[in-house]
């Protein structure tokens, strides 16, 4: 009976746990799952383990967007990442909160399920530090070559629906949706790729935890999990609304001080999941 007692408050927990959206444990994680760690936390997506060619033999480059030869990355272990950019809904619950204490300007395009802009380095730094301390979970950026095989999504294509921008797909100066150059889109606004991921070309450039590389040959084949350093330049991924389609392609970073704010970048977490 004393057993049985136990086996009811385990259950009962176990409800509980997942009653407030909390994933049960790491085993129970599959790829295309999605949980959030708390009500105000971002939507995450599980992404597999992997590996894919990063790079392109067909660079488009204008002597600023780094691209390289393709090689050949691991991705070891499976890993989370956020479905969307994170939003100023999600910024503004860590300033009510007193995680955060800059409060950025949305240019009159709205908050809520827009994407947060204005935000630095130091900012997401500071964002993702109050996630962890929330959720006990290791929140941070993702690495340069996990944003690209998250982005491809099994891809081998420019974007991921193809190597044409086509119409309506994404939020750039030439993507034919109706904010084009003008202003964000709600985050999420657009369809996900394979892996369930929205917006990851167009919309506001996304901050990935690694330095910068002249040539990426230097990153580590085995990719994952690394946290990046805030003692060098960093980078950032996936094109905004005021950038034309060449440089929305999966494979086009641009480096960055990581001082700065601006009104056309932004960030997506990730979360290790061991």
């Amino acid at each position: 009976m004393q057993h049985f007692g136990h086996t009811i408050v385990a259950l009962t927990a176990l409800i509980l746990a997942c009653a407030a959206g909390a994933p049960a444990s790491a085993q129970s994680y599959s790829p295309g799952d999605t949980f959030r760690d708390c009500a105000s936390c971002p939507e995450m997506v599980v992404v597999p383990a992997g590996s894919f060619m990063m790079g392109t033999e067909n660079p488009d480059t204008d002597g600023e967007i780094d691209e390289d030869v393709p090689r050949l990355v691991t991705i070891e272990r499976p890993f989370a990442v956020g479905r969307r950019e994170v939003t100023f809904a999600e910024w503004d619950a860590c300033v009510a909160a007193g995680g955060c204490s800059h409060r950025p300007e949305d240019m009159g395009w709205g908050r809520g399920d827009r994407p947060v802009i204005n935000i630095s380095w130091d900012d997401a730094i500071v964002y993702l530090d109050w996630l962890r301390r929330e959720t006990g979970q290791a929140y941070r950026l993702p690495t340069r070559p996990e944003w690209e095989y998250a982005a491809r999504a099994g891809t081998n294509t420019r974007y991921w629906w193809g190597d044409a921008i086509g119409h309506g797909n994404a939020n750039c100066n030439g993507c034919g949706s109706r904010w084009d150059g003008n202003q964000t889109a709600p985050a999420g606004n657009f369809a996900a790729n394979p892996f369930g991921l929205h917006d990851v070309h167009g919309n506001v450039w996304e901050r990935v935890g690694a330095c910068w590389e002249d040539s990426y040959s230097a990153i580590p084949s085995e990719a994952s999990q690394s946290a990046g350093s805030l003692e060098c330049f960093a980078s950032v991924c996936g094109g905004s609304l005021f950038d034309e389609p060449s440089v929305l392609r999966v494979t086009a970073c641009l480096w960055d001080d990581g001082e700065n704010r601006y009104t056309g970048v932004g960030f997506r977490v990730a979360r290790n999941l061991d």
